[in-house]
């Protein structure tokens, strides 16, 4: 067993000497029982905590470790322990942290010609305001990284295609292969490296583009998928009405195809056959052609969709002050960091599942929800060898799980070093899932009674993609007593669940983008201004999106920007980097210093195997049966669009190799020592401070005069 490394710090700081246990100056290190290879002593995590000036006698006594409140984690002055620390106030902490940030700066060739060979110390003093020191302790931002991707299966819905039976078998596989495995790889991550989804790839910094791709999908994602609030804002307006203008045909934008209730009967032979509509006799012909109110609404109200893409048409002024209004609420609750967001999330992520049982308890007493049901849950075991479902399956993982975004790891960095992030991750996944799963049965619920109604397949009821969470909910609460009431309830259930979404990205975003700027241009108003930035530069685009033609646009970006494609190829990349580039081994002993025990090794062997093996295999599924985007599975986008597709999908996947290989040819030396250096870590200064473990008694030594006193740490770097 290696044993492990001392640093001496004189207190004069005019010499730093490096050297292993047993030579000359010390005996100290041999008095400390602990290794950094031992998870715990005496019931406690090791490798919190930073050594702390002794003197001798009592007072050199060991501190004993427990999880402080978070008033007591705040740096109030010399005698409080850094942030992270996990300790106490004790007096000599503030030393530490000025003598680590000395050994950094002033005497680091001496140190890094010893710690090369695992990694590199990022030079320079401890930040005077680190993000990610001073909000991780306080409970709510732990909260924001529980509840915050629960938001995301109103996502599912919208994403699902008509195969939910057989869809399921491959969602729960690769939840286990896959999801979870990177679910947890990218908290860990985070907050491990206590970065965002730039830096955080220190860890291996030859590949830093991925984090410049995930920065990139996540911008597109904030970009249109808060058309999903605006929608539902649009929504929450028109519910404050005496009567839900989508339960008539008796408005400007109806058609004379509009019927608002109607049944088909045996119309198999396309015979004259008469149907009775409110009272009125209609050919099957005529029924052929007849249309709800709900998707007139829908279509001709909220889009007033155009022809194509090519006929982009005029903006829907309703829709853009509510696309600008749903901004600014993003903006003001994100602006102050976890803090604020944090306290928000209690009731954003709780709320919405008391909206979804009442419906549910509506939806299944309607006639024609069994078959609903059926339907949802009843698998076409020939449907798994069609290559769409495990695509439609990984997809949807990734993006409900908020994988390859740099989200995660962005939420993760604001977490204690010795948060239990590996429970976190399955009970984050199981809820999330278990939400999908729940929300599936709702609305399958109402789209089989829609199918009894009009006397057709369900699978035929309401199409698929992001207008069935607007055709089939809106149904639902309009079939409610006091219906506009359950209407301004469901949609704004649905603005607080695209919230929660959209509060993940954008911090996201807002993090990375932080990180990449050091501390000498730090400013008052940082973190501010770049949110504004952020919200101002998306909204700018959006505007594409609440035109006639915005659909089409709106589905470019969901297809392409953050589909499949670029999540795949964003979750491969990561586990080659940390199980293969970085070490599988090495990452979960990293993350046994932070949790204070070993996972199961299944997180191990997915990283290093299974996982990049399913997502590159669901990867080459989608090239090989790619198909052209179509808007309903009827109108096909043209060439150029599809080539504006593409460009947005590469603009992301071109970042890993790209960065890559210019990283590596303008590094000097042979490609051995390129390879050597560019994927040694770089370390911040934090890591000394979090990874250094608990000292122990230290009553036994010599008590030193103020030009011998020293600062003893072990390094497991």
């Amino acid at each position: 067993m290696k044993a492990p490394l001392c640093v001496r710090l004189p207190c004069s700081k005019q010499k730093v000497e490096v050297h292993q246990p047993g030579g000359p100056g010390g005996p100290e290190c041999l008095a400390h029982p602990q290794h950094p290879l031992r998870p715990h002593v005496a019931g406690r995590p090791l490798l919190h905590h930073i050594g702390r000036r002794y003197g001798g006698g009592p007072e050199g006594g060991d501190v004993p470790a427990h999880r402080p409140a978070a008033e007591e984690m705040r740096p109030e002055g010399d005698a409080v322990v850094p942030a992270g620390l996990g300790r106490p106030a004790v007096p000599g902490h503030a030393e530490a942290r000025r003598a680590v940030a000395h050994l950094h700066a002033a005497e680091q060739p001496a140190v890094r010609r010893h710690l090369q060979p695992a990694g590199r110390l990022l030079p320079g003093d401890l930040p005077a305001e680190d993000p990610h020191h001073g909000a991780l302790q306080r409970p709510d931002a732990q909260e924001i990284s529980v509840q915050s991707p629960v938001g995301f299966p109103a996502a599912a819905v919208c994403r699902r295609r008509h195969r939910p039976g057989v869809f399921l078998i491959p969602y729960l596989l690769i939840v286990f292969v896959g999801g979870i495995p990177i679910f947890f790889l990218e908290i860990a991550l985070g907050q491990f490296m206590k970065a965002g989804s730039i830096n955080v790839w220190n860890i291996a910094p030859l590949f830093k583009g991925l984090g410049y791709s995930s920065m990139v999908i996540v911008f597109f994602c904030n970009t249109y998928y808060i058309m999903v609030l605006a929608w539902g804002f649009y929504y929450l307006i028109k519910s404050f009405s005496s009567a839900l203008p989508w339960s008539t045909c008796d408005n400007e934008w109806n058609t004379p195809n509009c019927l608002e209730t109607f049944h088909h009967l045996h119309c198999s032979n396309a015979s004259l056959a008469n149907a009775t509509v409110g009272g009125a006799n209609l050919t099957c012909a005529d029924l052929a052609d007849a249309r709800s109110p709900i998707i007139e609404f829908w279509e001709n109200k909220v889009l007033n969709i155009s022809s194509g893409l090519d006929q982009p048409g005029r903006i829907n002024w309703e829709l853009m002050l509510c696309l600008m209004a749903v901004w600014v609420l993003v903006y003001f609750c994100v602006w102050k960091g976890v803090k604020s967001t944090g306290k928000i999330v209690y009731f954003t992520a709780t709320f919405p599942y008391v909206v979804l049982i009442i419906l549910l308890v509506r939806g299944v007493t309607l006639p024609g929800a069994y078959n609903g049901i059926m339907y949802y849950i009843k698998p076409d075991w020939s449907k798994l060898e069609e290559a769409q479902v495990w695509i439609d399956a990984g997809t949807q993982i990734f993006f409900s799980y908020a994988i390859g975004l740099g989200a995660l790891t962005a939420l993760g960095s604001y977490n204690r070093f010795n948060n239990d992030c590996y429970k976190d991750a399955f009970v984050l996944a199981l809820i999330n899932s278990g939400t999908s799963f729940f929300s599936g049965f709702v609305v399958f619920s109402i789209l089989g009674f829609m199918a009894a109604e009009q006397g057709v397949d369900v699978s035929q009821v309401a199409e698929s993609g992001p207008g069935l969470a607007f055709i089939a909910y809106p149904k639902a609460v309009s079939l409610m007593p006091v219906a506009p009431l359950w209407a301004a309830l469901f949609f704004f259930m649905l603005l607080l669940l695209g919230l929660d979404s959209q509060f993940v990205g954008v911090e996201g975003f807002v993090t990375g983008i932080l990180d990449l700027f050091p501390g000498k241009y730090y400013h008052r108003y940082k973190r501010e201004i770049a949110v504004a930035i952020c919200c101002l530069l998306c909204f700018i685009i959006d505007l594409s999106m609440v035109t006639q033609g915005g659909m089409y646009v709106f589905q470019l970006f969901d297809y392409y920007s953050a589909s499949g494609m670029t999540l795949l190829w964003q979750a491969f990349w990561e586990c080659i980097v940390v199980a293969w580039v970085y070490g599988a081994d090495r990452f979960m002993d990293d993350v046994a210093r932070m949790i204070g025990y070993r996972p199961f090794p299944w997180m191990k062997w997915c990283w290093s195997f299974i996982t990049p093996c399913v997502c590159m295999g669901i990867f080459l599924f989608h090239l090989v049966n790619y198909k052209p985007l179509t808007y309903n599975t009827v109108y096909v986008y043209p060439w150029w669009g599809e080539v504006i597709g593409w460009c947005l999908a590469l603009s992301s996947m071109l970042c890993i190799p790209v960065s890559l290989l210019y990283k590596f040819f303008r590094a000097k030396g042979t490609v051995r020592e390129r390879w050597a250096h560019l994927t040694s870590p770089v370390w911040g200064p934090h890591h000394l401070e979090y990874m250094a473990p608990d000292i122990g008694p230290l009553s036994s030594l010599t008590p030193g005069s103020d030009d011998n006193k020293v600062i003893i740490f072990e390094s497991v770097m």
